[in-house]
């Protein structure tokens, strides 16, 4: 995917003081942003992968909707209390 972004003359000059490009200091931002916001390292494509495919595991288990969706199949199970 290609996002062109107009940089700040100050994300330039962090860029070329780290002797980077500007595209790769960017990406540089982004993954330590990306790493950090949950305490852990980015997951890898398999891992993401697994982790999709474990949420739909039960998905055999949920009953079907009715045609159509009354009020009273709404609140069935509060039609007794």
């Amino acid at each position: 995917m290609v996002i062109n972004l107009r940089v700040p003359d100050e994300i330039a000059a962090l860029a070329e003081a780290r002797g980077q490009r500007v595209e790769e200091f960017v990406q540089d931002l982004l993954a330590q942003q990306l790493g950090t916001q949950n305490g852990s390292a980015p997951r890898s494509e398999a891992e993401v992968r697994a982790w999709l495919s474990s949420m739909g595991q039960f998905s055999g288990k949920i009953p079907p909707l009715p045609e159509t969706i009354s009020r009273d199949w709404i609140y069935q199970e509060h039609a007794d209390t």
